[in-house]
């Protein structure tokens, strides 16, 4: 089956978008520039993602959840720990950062979710309530919102690290690992809880 038109122009708005954060940085690109680029209406973003903000936000998507796809659909999740989870989010990553493309779409979701940090994704791995859902089982005595609250603090961390310019060595991102894996899974305290 023949993909829409309508799909067809979607993507050229995800090429023309990434080939311009590429070469200029996403906050030096218009959404008028990225409709010129990619030879469409100029309300074209608009009326396919709603804003800007709304197309990273599918670029993103489109580009990274194929990494986590695999590996978080079609396992049985609840056997695992938290470093086995930690492991499923960072090893993309590694491979991702070695990449300019990658470290370019890297770059773009730490940024993005600084500054965004109640985006409404729509892919199931990008969404905090899924992470959640899978640590607080593994944490005695931790409520969904302090599991929120330390998931978001864990990607937090990971992004920039992962998302920053400066060089990362295989200590520092074992050190990460580690650091992540013991603050997700740290003893719940009282004060925690409120």
């Amino acid at each position: 089956m023949a993909p829409t038109r309508s799909r067809v122009t979607r993507e050229h708005l995800l090429i023309a978008a990434e080939r311009l954060f590429l070469t200029d940085g996403p906050d030096a690109v218009s959404v008028r520039a990225i409709c010129t680029e990619a030879g469409v209406n100029p309300a074209a973003v608009h009326y396919h993602f709603g804003s800007k903000d709304d197309l990273v936000a599918a670029l993103l998507e489109d580009r990274l959840a194929p990494l986590w796809a695999d590996a978080l659909g079609g396992s049985n999740l609840a056997d695992r720990t938290i470093t086995d989870l930690i492991d499923l989010v960072v090893d993309p990553l590694v491979r991702l950062r070695a990449d300019p493309v990658g470290h370019l779409h890297l770059q773009l979701l730490a940024r993005f979710v600084d500054a965004h940090p109640d985006a409404a994704w729509t892919r199931r791995w990008f969404r905090l309530d899924d992470w959640v859902d899978l640590l607080s089982p593994l944490v005695p005595g931790l409520d969904t919102r302090a599991a929120r609250r330390r998931w978001a603090l864990a990607f937090t961390l990971i992004l920039h690290r992962f998302g920053g310019t400066g060089t990362l060595s295989d200590e520092a991102i074992a050190a990460l690992r580690g650091f992540v894996v013991a603050g997700l899974g740290a003893p719940v305290v009282s004060k925690e809880l409120s």
